[in-house]
């Protein structure tokens, strides 16, 4: 047996998430393996949107990736002393299936790269952008969220396949941030008066692709600049998650209809397939500089519940994560 610790959800979420929402729980993990699973120490844990949208209920574990060291192991393709990608929620040791295990982690690669554009936000960014909008040379590109830990590498990607990228996001500095990635037009969306002013100004010739990882208004109004045959990938909704109340907006299905928009939802655990693909070509990515990689760094297995609320803030630029020493 080894000795853990893990955080729970102490109490169902009213709005934002507060600290006094979260409990960390002393459990002993019985590493007595069968064949297939590994135990594995935390080395560093991922803050996400998508954990707030998921109904996890009072007393279970909170979900999440981490990157662990594998100390003990009944799994030929992750032995003692090698690192792996795995969902874990947010512990310090765990027990992990085969299944529970995205991939192992390059040796000499930092590992909270594993966690962003090397892990769920990069495949999210890779397989939802590319297989849903398509995106071709001299097309234009809407991100919105733009300065997120999947946002930002949407614009990234949608640049290498030399398209015109616009973005919004909540601050002067995540503007000047996207911009330096490589984004053609970016604003805030809070300083904004009027969103389809301003993207007929940034957008003349229309909007050909839309990655939305905010829903709401700004949303309908992106919609309402595209051009006919648009294409939409919806990652996200996250105006929504901390509302007591769903956000009112503008109708779409109007727009859809007279603009020929294709629209789709997805998750990103649809795509595993494709995950090796994807990690080859944003490997070699990063390494060519085409893209590159932002993190908001915090420490401490306690701080973990902070740094997500942060997040959910909008406290980070690029990608949250939380180093566990």
């Amino acid at each position: 047996m080894v000795r853990s610790k893990y955080f729970t959800k102490a109490q169902e979420f009213d709005g934002m998430p507060k600290l006094t929402d979260f409990k960390i729980i002393d459990e002993e993990i019985d590493d007595n393996l069968k064949e297939g699973e590994v135990v594995g120490e935390a080395l560093c844990a991922s803050v996400d949107p998508f954990i707030r949208a998921y109904p996890v209920p009072p007393g279970a574990p909170i979900i999440g990736f981490q990157v662990l060291k594998v100390t003990k192991s009944m799994n030929k393709k992750y032995p003692v002393g090698c690192k792996v990608m795995g969902f874990s929620g947010w512990r310090t040791i765990c027990k992990l299936s085969d299944a529970d295990v995205w991939y192992k982690v390059n040796e000499g690669q930092n590992p909270t790269v594993s966690l962003g554009a090397l892990g769920m936000p990069g495949m999210t960014a890779y397989c939802g952008f590319l297989d849903i909008c398509k995106p071709q040379a001299g097309e234009t590109v809407m991100v919105n969220g733009c300065a997120g830990a999947v946002g930002n590498l949407v614009g990234q990607i949608a640049k290498i396949k030399g398209c015109k990228v616009i973005g919004c996001c909540g601050s002067d500095e995540k503007v000047k941030f996207a911009k330096s990635l490589g984004f053609d037009q970016v604003f805030n969306y809070k300083t904004c008066k009027f969103y389809p002013k301003t993207l007929k100004e940034l957008a003349p010739d229309g909007i050909d692709c839309f990655f939305d990882n905010v829903g709401g208004q700004l949303s309908s109004d992106i919609m309402g600049c595209m051009n006919k045959g648009g294409r939409i990938a919806v990652c996200g909704a996250i105006t929504s998650y901390n509302s007591k109340q769903p956000p009112m907006a503008t109708m779409v299905q109007g727009l859809m209809v007279f603009k020929l928009l294709t629209m789709r939802g997805f998750l990103v655990q649809q795509y595993k397939d494709k995950f090796p693909e994807a990690l080859v070509e944003m490997q070699q990515w990063i390494k060519e500089g085409k893209i590159k990689i932002h993190e908001t760094p915090s420490s401490g297995f306690e701080n973990i519940p902070r740094s997500f609320i942060d997040m959910l803030s909008g406290g980070n630029i690029g990608k949250a994560v939380v180093v566990m020493s």
